[in-house]
């Protein structure tokens, strides 16, 4: 009997050669037969190419659902951060394992059963909360786009959506309002400012105004249906909707109650810009309004003919009022269709319907929230701050170079 019978014995494993090479086997998937016996059955190559899947019988119910195999985004990485394929998405809500990530020292691993929030300082009652604690208050489930503050690259053609600002993405966040907590250990009158600590390696502190907690501020520790994920913050994080990224600390173990900030390392030395005459901009908290066409965008390749040109806006000062499409380069302005519902610190998809004749085009977009602000140029930025602005809070419209052969190319920002 050769080694090929042997391994097709029953009672025997299919050999990892007659996986990778025998019979032009391809996979192998567990069967439930009419009986109920679960069954291995091995899939040819040709099974998997074939064009009439009703001839295949397919997988059963698994503990945890895939995406199909022909469906593969990826969150672009760098020591410190990832980014969202925005040009992969649709619509606004982003699935929970491609959400940014922006870490100071790593994604520290969290016992929930460990796990504490303690609030102190100017209050009447310090208390310690664990996660079952947190879980018994009114619980809220709101909708809210996260950016860090320093979302835009620019420097060369071929740069995607995602590479020129994937620091941004969208969840259905579910936790209880610190307003809720607040209440709780009774705020003292005088206290302005709180400082909110993360378990993380680098203790990331932020000083953040006691307003924005009695506001809208939650302590998350669901997104998207599920426990939170740990790289944004498990087992509970701060979400302060609308403001920059690391202000919205992850795995939150402290809030202390003052009457004026921390002047912590992350809000002196970082996440401050440059403005005119050599002055700083310091807790320049709020995420400005932007826009950015998803499609088409590089690396695609378009047709002539009609399309939809989509992609997606947001405001930290609220909701998005209109989005404005060109194609002639800033030209003229033309109003594109919100799709509803237009959530208040949300991403709001956008769409215009648009005829290619063949020619070159440049396909901008800029943003106007309820407030009136309107996305500026690069221009406009270095004329408002001054040339030496810092990476931080840059928001300016992109655009996109149609060629004439369909190639679409970033057009990077002086």
């Amino acid at each position: 009997m050769n080694e090929q019978e042997k391994d097709r014995k029953p009672g025997r494993h299919i050999s990892r050669r007659i996986l990778l090479g025998g019979a032009a086997t391809a996979a192998v998937v567990l069967l439930k037969s009419s009986y109920g016996q679960v069954v291995q059955k091995a899939i040819t190559q040709a099974e998997l190419k074939i064009s009439d899947p009703t001839k295949v019988l397919g997988p059963p119910p698994g503990e945890v659902g895939t995406r199909s195999k022909f469906e593969k985004p990826v969150k672009k990485t760098s020591d410190t951060s990832s980014r969202t394929p925005l040009q992969d998405l649709f619509g606004t809500i982003t699935p929970s394992d491609l959400h940014y990530e922006r870490h100071h020292a790593g994604v520290p691993v969290i016992d929930p059963n460990n796990y504490s929030l303690t609030i102190h300082g100017m209050v009447d009652k310090p208390l310690t909360f664990s996660l079952a604690d947190l879980k018994r208050f009114p619980s809220v489930t709101r909708i809210f786009f996260l950016e860090c503050s320093g979302n835009y690259r620019s420097g060369k053609e071929t740069m995607t959506p995602q590479e020129i600002c994937g620091l941004t993405s969208q969840s259905e966040w579910t936790g209880v309002m610190l307003s809720t907590l607040f209440r709780e250990v009774g705020v003292k009158p005088k206290a302005s400012w709180f400082l909110a600590e993360g378990s993380d390696a680098a203790v990331m502190t932020r000083s953040v105004p006691v307003s924005k907690g009695w506001e809208d501020a939650m302590i998350a520790y669901a997104q998207n249906g599920e426990a939170i994920r740990p790289e944004q913050g498990y087992p509970a994080r701060l979400l302060l909707p609308g403001w920059e990224g690391n202000t919205s600390v992850k795995w939150l173990r402290r809030i202390e109650l003052s009457d004026q900030p921390w002047m912590t390392r992350e809000e002196t030395s970082k996440y401050t810009e440059g403005v005119k005459d050599g002055k700083i901009r310091q807790f320049s908290f709020v995420m400005d309004a932007r826009s950015i066409v998803t499609y088409p965008a590089y690396p695609q390749q378009i047709q002539k003919g009609w399309m939809e040109i989509r992609g997606i806006a947001w405001s930290g000062r609220g909701k998005i009022y209109k989005v404005e499409i060109s194609t002639d380069g800033g030209r003229t302005w033309n109003t594109a269709k919100l799709q509803d519902p237009v959530l208040d610190k949300a991403h709001t998809a956008f769409r215009y319907l648009w005829e290619w004749k063949g020619g070159e085009a440049e396909i901008l977009s800029r943003a106007i929230d309820e407030t009136g602000y309107v996305q500026p140029t690069m221009k406009q930025l270095k004329e408002a701050r001054g040339e030496d602005m810092g990476g931080y809070h840059l928001n300016p419209v992109t655009s996109w170079l149609v060629q004439r052969d369909g190639r679409v190319l970033f057009k990077p920002e002086n």
